[in-house]
């Protein structure tokens, strides 16, 4: 293509079909079908967690992150709240912004491993992550859950961790369902920040 011909082309992207100054995200030269008009939101951070980087292996290889996040500082490991034996974390690949996870600070896989007084504590944390999310950012619902083992979903079977996943009125729009991308309008920092603030007020 002629330098003319692209400038023509990316004029008329510009103000023509996509709208006044919409950014055209790519070409559909040489893709099957037509244009469709939608924006692409690319994810590639994405591809570290599902091609399993830094994942403890079920070999025990492999550094867990249930593990070493309590080490850190609160912001460096994304930590809302530490207890006695369990700690508020965020979902580094959360579902929905708010998404936390409930962790015991022992290295243990399965809910039946846990002491009475870690089952205790991991309720009570559990309904105070509730609690807080609730004043940060008012979802309609929650999900609440544990995936125990590979096969029932657990992205890290080797740590046992609860899910509580903030819910809104429709949350689960085309993207998820369809594209199996997520948009997410706060940054893991912002969303620390204001959980720990109130979970500490």
């Amino acid at each position: 293509m002629s330098g003319g011909d692209e400038d023509r082309s990316a004029s008329e992207h510009r103000g023509g079909r996509l709208g006044e100054g919409t950014p055209y995200p790519e070409a559909a030269a040489g893709f099957p079908g037509e244009p469709d008009g939608f924006q692409r939101l690319w994810t590639p951070h994405r591809m570290v967690y599902i091609d399993g980087q830094d994942k403890p292996k079920d070999d025990g290889a492999g550094e867990c992150p249930f593990c070493t996040a309590p080490g850190k500082s609160d912001v460096e490991g994304l930590i809302v709240a530490r207890g006695e034996t369990v700690y508020a974390v965020l979902n580094l690949y959360p579902y929905n912004p708010g998404h936390l996870l409930i962790c015991p600070y022992r290295h243990v896989a399965d809910y039946t491993d846990l002491t009475a007084d870690e089952t205790v504590e991991l309720a009570e944390f559990t309904q105070q992550a509730m609690r807080v999310i609730r004043a940060v950012s008012g979802p309609h619902g929650f999900n609440l859950g544990m995936n125990q083992g590979p096969v029932a979903g657990a992205g890290i079977a080797a740590h046992l961790h609860q899910h509580v996943v903030p819910r809104w009125g429709g949350d689960a729009n085309f993207l998820p369902v369809i594209a199996q991308t997520k948009a997410l309008p706060q940054v893991h920092g912002d969303v620390q920040a204001r959980l720990s603030k109130e979970w500490n007020r």
